[in-house]
C-alpha cells in the first residue's frame, strides 16, 4: 500500500532525474550488466517459487 502511495508521486521529470543519477553514478557500460544480473535473479527466483527444473541442469546441455 506505501509503495503505491509513494509512486504516485513520481512523475515524468523526477524518473528522469532518477535515471540520470543512475547513469552517472555506474556509468553506461555497468548498467547493462547490472540489469542482465537483476534479470538472471528475477528469473531464478521465479523458477524457485514455481518449483521449477533446476537452471544449471539447462545450462549444461
Amino acid at each position: 500500500m506505501t509503495q503505491g502511495f509513494i509512486l504516485a508521486f513520481l512523475g515524468t521529470p523526477e524518473i528522469i532525474i532518477i535515471l540520470v543519477v543512475v547513469l552517472l553514478l555506474f556509468g553506461g557500460k555497468k548498467i547493462p550488466e547490472l540489469m542482465r544480473g537483476l534479470g538472471k535473479g528475477m528469473k531464478e527466483f521465479k523458477d524457485a517459487k514455481d518449483g521449477g527444473s533446476d537452471s544449471n541442469e539447462i545450462e549444461k546441455k
